[in-house]
């Protein structure tokens, strides 16, 4: 019931109290499978507060306790992988970013079907990368794979499909091509327009 309590603080923006419930279900958890969901979501609530390091943190001790209880291919490792490179991007280390979200890429190519849409976050998580090192023509290629994937998965107002074409215009952007980067980030607003509350962040 904490922990259900911890995930509604952290969805209503209550990070500081979703954190302190978290970290004391760590102390209380004796079970490594219980660990790592709650270093996994402190990872998530230190990364939305910029406390990088703490995020990193606790995602390397889900991922080192994670790596000797599954198999190598499983999908929770790439999403292990997946947080870390998250971080490292937002630390600024892109070549280590780069590095983790190709592993979560790896995993994920061998474990799930052609469809799934933590392929797609992959190739879109790849895409930030490559556009924050400065690299727009590999950024776009692979959002437009991660949009690719997400039209034959999802349906079309899903907001989830904002974030592809949100990034594409980004790159678009950065290539000084603004009538496409135009375009795209109009698709992006009217999928969100359409998908969620007016008020909506």
């Amino acid at each position: 019931g904490l922990y259900r309590l911890a995930l509604v603080l952290d969805q209503m923006g209550h990070l500081e109290k979703a954190g302190e419930i978290c970290e004391t279900l760590l102390d209380q958890e004796t079970s490594e499978s219980g660990k790592v969901y709650l270093y996994n979501q402190l990872g998530l609530i230190k990364d939305k507060q910029g406390e990088y390091e703490e995020a990193m943190r606790f995602y390397q001790k889900d991922l080192e306790i994670s790596e000797k209880r599954l198999p190598a291919n499983h999908p929770d490792l790439a999403m292990s992988y997946n947080n870390i490179g998250v971080v490292y991007n937002s630390m600024g280390n892109y070549s280590k970013a780069l590095a983790s979200h190709e592993k979560a890429l790896a995993i994920r190519k061998r474990s799930v079907p052609p469809t799934d849409p933590s392929l797609a976050s992959s190739y879109n998580n790849i895409g930030m990368v490559y556009n924050s090192m400065g690299k727009h023509r590999k950024a776009l290629e692979s959002c437009e794979k991660a949009l690719e994937i997400q039209q034959q998965s999802l349906p079309l107002t899903h907001p989830d499909l904002a974030w592809p074409h949100n990034n594409i215009g980004i790159a678009h952007k950065s290539m000084g091509d603004y009538p496409n980067a135009l375009a795209s980030l109009e698709k992006a607003l009217v999928i969100r327009q359409q998908s969620l509350s007016p008020i909506h962040p």
